[in-house]
């Protein structure tokens, strides 16, 4: 064998080895803060206090991730004597003083309590107290973005709830929403209140009671990537700001007050279990003429559709009658439901020559 292709290969070998170690033992160490800083462009920063945080959401160290594993346990070549005393002192039930923390976005690093928090993820800790510093990332892309106006919105409100919006310039309208709320409040108890005041009051009287009816009605399902939030924004200001009724095809003016406070007044006795439904449903009657000898194939496939609740065949000019039940959606009008349903799952079956539908303008049932 060549001694010189054996020295290509082995060196070969050899540098592949150490590149897939080094690779290897950065992703088994946590995250650097340092590192993540950079790539958010995250320096400017806002002291949060003491709070509460979740302990899966503590993934990096500010300048100890080299001494603990991906899964923030302590490596082999860092002594383990503070360690084993801190979870000595957790077993005799004695409290730590809160960890500090660096966060960027959902993230956490610690700046200081790096044993403790080992010990929390090892212990299956949930939450842990924290002094946290938070570092607000640049505007550089359009999440980052967000999640500036996300965080000054905030802190004007003082709320704690994830209000998420995926477009920018809805927090400024949630604030203007609030400032508005603001001022009602003020005239009806006649005496100032506070911005943050009147934001927890907004939150729980016109916001949840909302976004509630909306979750109820499973409307976000209708558009995928958006929030409870980003619907809550455009129903308010179209319904409320802007006074339109029927742009919605779900009869909301029917369901929601025109005004954001006789909303609130409205809901303020409910529970949330009596809350109205935003996604009602649609009655339809497809009038069908098929080709001759067809009808019963028609019949099992018209049957097979789960919107299609009765179908009957008839003597005369009509051949088949269809009874349809479907779900409105946000934003388009019922007639434009029915015949996106009646175009895309009746008219292409084989055989069918004509429809035509019947839409309800008044019923009575029998229970």
């Amino acid at each position: 064998m060549d001694i010189s292709f054996l020295k290509l290969t082995t060196a070969r070998l050899f540098n592949k080895f150490v590149v897939t170690s080094g690779h290897r033992n950065r992703t088994e160490e946590v995250k650097s803060f340092r590192e993540n800083q950079e790539k958010e462009g995250a320096f400017e920063y806002r002291n949060r206090g003491i709070r509460k945080v979740p302990v899966k959401q503590i993934v990096g160290s500010v300048g100890r991730y080299h001494d603990f594993d991906g899964r923030f346990r302590l490596k082999q070549h860092v002594p383990a004597d503070r360690l084993e005393m801190i979870k000595k002192v957790i077993r005799e039930g004695r409290s730590l003083p809160p960890v500090d923390l660096y966060q960027i976005k959902d993230e956490y690093y610690v700046m200081d309590g790096n044993h403790r928090i080992a010990v929390a993820k090892e212990f299956g800790f949930q939450e842990i107290d924290a002094h946290v510093v938070e570092f607000i990332p640049s505007e550089s892309t359009l999440e980052n973005l967000l999640y500036r106006e996300r965080a000054a919105f905030n802190d004007r409100t003082g709320l704690p709830y994830g209000i998420e919006l995926t477009e920018t310039g809805q927090y400024s309208y949630l604030i203007k929403q609030i400032s508005e709320h603001q001022h009602f409040l003020e005239k009806e108890i006649n005496q100032p209140i506070t911005f943050e005041k009147a934001a927890a009051d907004w939150y729980e009287t016109i916001y949840s009671p909302l976004a509630a009816i909306i979750k109820k009605g499973r409307l976000i399902e209708s558009f995928p990537g958006r929030t409870i939030a980003d619907l809550f924004a455009y129903i308010s200001y179209q319904h409320w700001d802007k006074g339109r009724t029927r742009a919605y095809g779900i009869g909301i003016n029917e369901l929601v007050p025109k005004d954001m406070e006789d909303f609130r007044k409205k809901m303020a006795d409910l529970k949330e279990s009596e809350y109205p439904e935003m996604q009602r449903g649609i009655t339809a009657f497809v009038l069908m003429n098929v080709k001759a000898n067809k009808e019963y194939r028609i019949v099992e496939k018209l049957f097979s559709l789960e919107e299609v609740r009765e179908i009957h065949s008839i003597h005369g000019d009509i051949d088949i009658i269809a009874k349809i039940a479907l779900k409105r959606d946000l934003l388009s009008p019922d007639s434009e439901i029915i015949a996106k349903f009646v175009h895309d799952k009746i008219r292409l079956i084989p055989g069918i020559i004509s429809t035509r539908t019947l839409i309800p303008g008044f019923s009575k049932i029998k229970p």
